[in-house]
């Protein structure tokens, strides 16, 4: 290739990289324009500011997640100061850094297969600007750092594939390989189950790999330093954990306790494939499969675009029931059950076209498709996916490659009456109903997001939030009360703790719960009150209505409420919320000696 030649390609792969990047941030920037998710965005940022504090989660307080998220916002909080608007910044760029990785990924796997990578590559990287991993949430939370911390780990893994490790080599040939193996140990520290899932798969994947190189006569070295590199940041993180929170506390918050609260039944596991409509899709699948494969022994061009329509059919269906049903609800459904329709496709033809690849991209499908059902045990299809749509992408290609190997003489034919067709299709539809879904707010739907006016911010450190509604005046109201009254060393319960009370007002918490719903509290009301009381909590502040509309933390706020009411009485009422005052002991003991 003439040097003129790749200046070119390389001025269009940073015109592309700096695209990608601005779009995808920009959605970020839009979406926290006009939304906050309040309950989510206090569990991360309220813990990340007692973290900044000194208090070591795990040891001092209950902990049932990951650390690396909440340690990340933690140092940003220490480095910059309690402002809401670095969030923003911090998701945005993520959100643009994980749409340019997976592009690369993209190029690698398209290069890799002897396919037209940049046109591609670029194509199927569109989606991920309504579909990014902060696009849909975009506040700071561990499932889409755990995406990023996946991309990664691939990334680094394609590189290290690129570049064998000779004997005699320099100590640098082995960074990248031992670089990919720290990169695969992450995921784990960011959510556990699914970076469980990514490593178990990953790690047994290489040693197929060694086994197999082995047969061969081949050198496996960079496998082995693979594993080396994650087998020393496991030892790492492993000794800084016993040093702070200690393996053992680490193990039951993180492990067991979390096991306990959040795992789903094996039925609702599986039951994303138990839908009838996939048997169409799959009839349709077929037909193109054999469609592709009768163009290429018949070398009519005519099949190869009918292969492409039967095939893309699943993923057009979303874009088309646009135009049928408004309800944003059923769009969204029809968005996600594209997932079960992939994960069996690309499964199938890994499986299939194994023989047909090489090095990592041998076992990378199913590593991906581990991971993905990892992500799924946390909330199952509807609400796993949100943060997971790179990896969809990379399965789509991987299958678009796979399924257009073939003599090198094809491929152009397959390029342009095959793979093209197939991708536009697939892409325009991914971004419309996409769009569709980011705009509808859909997955967010738990929260109240739409009713009232859009309301911003005018305390300095939230500066930059907004939704609708009067979440922001009356938390605003409430910051201003305790500022007036609650002197700042006296301890105080927040029911239910939707709000970033101690980010805001920069107060220690002293009670060992922020927030208090079934996934995270592991107190009954009864311990609760025990606790206050051990703690000496001076102050109790209860919010009456919620932007979180799950009813069984209400309910859980009621009855703490309930029980604490034994030492705590109300002394005043803001429009949300009410603030009650522990009763004088001597007052109280008056009191029950009266006999009126």
């Amino acid at each position: 290739m003439s040097s003129a030649r790749t200046r070119d390609h390389r001025k269009y792969e940073w015109i592309a990289a700096a695209l990608l990047f601005l779009f995808a941030a920009a959605i970020v920037a839009w979406q926290n324009s006009r939304l906050a998710v309040l309950w989510d965005l206090s569990y991360i940022l309220e813990n990340a500011h007692r973290i900044s504090q000194g208090q070591i989660p795990y040891r001092d307080f209950p902990f049932p997640y990951a650390p690396l998220t909440f340690l990340i916002q933690a140092a940003l909080i220490k480095l910059s100061g309690r402002v809401f608007w670095h969030t923003t910044a911090y998701c945005a760029v993520l959100n643009g850094l994980a749409t340019v990785l997976t592009w690369r990924i993209l190029v690698n796997i398209f290069r890799e297969a002897g396919c037209k990578s940049r046109w591609l590559a670029l194509l199927l990287a569109l989606p991920l600007i309504p579909l990014g991993i902060y696009s849909i949430f975009p506040h700071p939370f561990y499932d889409p750092d755990c995406t990023f911390a996946i991309l990664l780990a691939v990334f680094l893994l394609q590189t290290s594939d690129r570049s064998p490790v000779k004997p005699g080599a320099s100590w640098l040939s082995s960074l990248w390989p031992l670089l990919a193996g720290a990169a695969l140990i992450v995921p784990l520290f960011v959510k556990q189950n699914t970076g469980l899932a990514f490593i178990v798969s990953a790690i047994s994947a290489l040693v197929l790999l060694i086994a197999i190189e082995i047969l061969r006569r081949a050198p496996s070295r960079r496998f082995l330093l693979i594993i080396t590199g994650a087998a020393l940041a496991l030892g790492l993180a492993m000794l800084l954990i016993s040093f702070t929170a200690g393996l053992k506390n680490y193990w039951h918050w993180t492990i067991q306790f979390a096991a306990s609260r959040r795992t789903p039944a094996r039925a609702e596991m599986l039951g994303i494939y138990s839908d009838k409509v996939l048997i169409l899709w799959f009839a349709l699948i077929a037909l193109g499969v054999v469609s592709l494969w009768l163009c290429r022994r018949s070398d009519n061009r005519l099949l190869a675009p009918l292969s492409a329509l039967l095939m893309a059919a699943p993923f057009v269906w979303p874009a088309i029931y646009l135009l049928r049903d408004s309800d944003p609800s059923e769009r969204a459904d029809r968005l996600l059950n594209v997932w079960p329709v992939l994960l069996v496709f690309s499964f199938m033809v890994a499986t299939v076209k194994i023989k047909r690849r090489s090095g990592i991209a041998i076992f990378l499908p199913f590593i991906l498709i581990a991971a993905v059902h990892g992500a799924f045990m946390s909330q199952q299809l509807w609400g796993s996916t949100y943060a997971i749509w790179p990896l969809f992408m990379i399965l789509l290609a991987m299958t678009i490659a796979d399924l257009s190997r073939g003599p090198e003489h094809q491929h152009m034919k397959v390029f342009y009456w095959f793979q093209l067709p197939f991708t536009a299709l697939v892409v325009i539809s991914l971004v419309i109903s996409g769009s569709f879904y980011l705009k509808a707010h859909e997955r967010l739907d738990y929260a109240n997001l739409d009713d009232g006016d859009l309301q911003r911010s005018s305390l300095p450190q939230l500066k930059g939030m907004a939704t609708r509604g009067d979440w922001i005046p009356n938390f605003e109201e409430l910051v201003r009360y305790t500022d007036e009254h609650i002197p700042r060393d006296e301890g105080i319960i927040v029911l239910p703790g939707e709000d970033l009370f101690y980010f805001t007002t920069g107060r220690t918490p002293k009670f060992p719960v922020l927030l208090f719903d079934h996934t995270v509290n592991p107190f009954s009301p009864e311990e609760i009150l025990n606790l206050a009381r051990a703690r000496d909590i001076r102050w109790l502040i209860v919010k009456q209505e919620m932007q979180d509309e799950d009813e069984g933390i209400e309910k859980q706020r009621d009855e703490l409420t309930e029980a604490l009411e034994q030492d705590f009485e109300q002394v005043e009422s803001l429009s949300n919320y009410d603030i009650y005052r522990r009763r004088d002991p001597n007052q109280k003991d008056d009191d029950d000696d009266d006999p009126n």
